[in-house]
């Protein structure tokens, strides 16, 4: 079980996390911040929680042949920050730009009808891409994709 306290006071919430197959560390440091989004409904609860995780790492290990979940940290509704693969470790996030990236996926689905966005807030120290910026796909999806964008001029 991964389980450890963020320095902004939220807990990453503990959730019955497979051991990873392997791990490699970031040699550098991290240059980029890559926004996802999971594409499932968003989780309500924190055991719904906790669940999604367990099947989105059961995903990425089985069917995508991942040594781990591939996102470094995961984001619920709530604001509820979990741990996937954490700090200094490669993801498994972005094809070809995981060695200097920190993958961060927001639970939800962001294509279809507008959720409530909750308010963002980023260091200035990182540059912020979707992954859309990096290959073809509709992740983040529009509506957190209009958000970040909102953010990066408030910023």
């Amino acid at each position: 079980m991964r389980h450890q306290d963020a320095a902004d006071q939220k807990e990453l919430e503990s959730w019955a996390a497979a051991i990873p197959r392997a791990t490699t560390a970031l040699t550098g440091s991290v240059q980029v911040v890559i926004i996802h989004h999971t594409a499932l409904p968003k989780c309500t609860d924190l055991r719904k929680c906790q669940e999604q995780l367990a099947s989105i790492q059961a995903n990425h290990m089985e069917d995508r042949s991942f040594d781990d979940i591939g996102y470094n940290f995961l984001v619920a509704d709530d604001g509820t920050l979990f741990e996937g693969r954490g700090w200094g470790v490669v993801g498994a996030h972005a094809k070809g730009h995981n060695y200097n990236s920190l993958g961060i996926a927001f639970m939800g689905n962001y294509m279809g009808n507008s959720q409530d966005m909750k308010k963002l807030q980023i260091s200035d120290c990182f540059y912020l891409f979707q992954d859309a910026h990096l290959r073809s796909t509709e992740c983040p999806g529009t509506h957190l994709y209009k958000a970040l964008s909102q953010l990066k001029s408030t910023s």
